[in-house]
């Protein structure tokens, strides 16, 4: 029953505790950033742009008192940016207790990243993937560090084609493309934890989903005419952008928490966090193989474990 009781506000203090939010600026990472630094951690606000990381930082400590936010440049859509964010936090940090893997863009028309990805693939997964490795010997460093990792119930849907994985022979649907990065997240959360427990490593990797949040990740979804009719309906039956914060919050938090367990609202669209189950697909451990064996080939990052 306890999986069905977990309340936030009696999370205790986490002063000198080290938590990397991708995508803090905004959304579901703006609240993550709000929360772990009301409890005395120092967060960095990893974003794309540092006027609106400067923006997001100033409306927090408008809110609360004596918080502490460092803001770093980090485009996961470059591996450069990538790299350059991964060597500026480790030479001002000798520890990291938890990284929040939640950046992400949804139903984007077809683009390339910087290094000629699908955007939504390389964005949401291989971005994810190349920080994470490039953080690892830190993480490995900090005794009982956590890796979450933020999917989509859109995951379900998603599919892993490797002969056309980044659509190069066409057949690219903003939809279908998305689905796919978010399973990818499953996969690579999955698979992680395993290589993390062949190798006794003090770490956990775990994964979340926010149901259906309202975040501005829907403009895209707006511009269809039908989904804007019934947009309005559709959001009666959505939560705000903190509670759908909160699974990711839960699995980087909750004390007795098993490694690649998977956290989503109670009713799947909104309510309160509990442990859940993700799609079959998901934990297909040689898909999962073939995936990470292929995102260290694109990324050009191997995990030292």
């Amino acid at each position: 029953m306890s999986n069905f009781f977990w309340n936030e506000r009696k999370v205790g203090s986490l002063k000198n505790k080290v938590i990397i939010v991708t995508g803090g600026n905004s959304g579901l990472g703006f609240e993550a950033v709000k929360f772990y630094a009301s409890k005395g951690a120092t967060v960095i606000l990893a974003c794309r742009d540092i006027k609106k990381g400067e923006t997001a930082k100033q409306k927090i400590e408008s809110e609360k008192n004596h918080v502490q936010i460092d803001i770093l440049e980090l485009d996961l859509a470059d591996m450069i940016s990538i790299r350059k964010f991964s060597e500026s936090f480790r030479s001002k940090y000798q520890r990291l207790d938890i990284l929040i893997n939640n950046a992400g863009i949804m139903v984007v028309p077809y683009g390339k990243t910087k290094d000629g990805y699908e955007s939504q693939i390389g964005v949401n997964h291989l971005g994810h993937f190349a920080l994470t490795g490039l953080l690892f010997n830190c993480l490995k460093e900090t005794s009982s560090s956590r890796i979450i990792t933020i999917s989509s119930m859109a995951h379900i849907a998603g599919t892993m084609t490797f002969n056309n994985l980044l659509y190069e022979n066409g057949g690219y649907t903003p939809f279908g493309a998305y689905a796919r990065s978010k399973l990818a997240n499953l996969l690579f959360t999955y698979e992680l934890q395993r290589r993390i427990g062949a190798s006794k490593i003090d770490m956990k990797a775990l994964a979340a989903h926010p149901g259906v949040s309202k975040t501005n990740l829907f403009r895209h979804v707006r511009k269809n005419f039908f989904t804007y009719l019934f947009y309005p309906v559709f959001f009666i039956f959505t939560q705000s952008a903190y509670r759908g914060a909160l699974p990711g919050i839960r699995a980087a938090l909750e004390k007795d928490i098993t490694g690649g367990s998977f956290y989503g609202p109670l009713f799947y669209l909104f309510g309160s966090p509990i442990k859940m189950f993700s799609s079959p697909l998901s934990y297909n451990k040689a898909i999962a193989k073939k995936l990470w064996e292929v995102s260290e080939r694109l990324t050009g990052v191997y995990y030292n474990f």
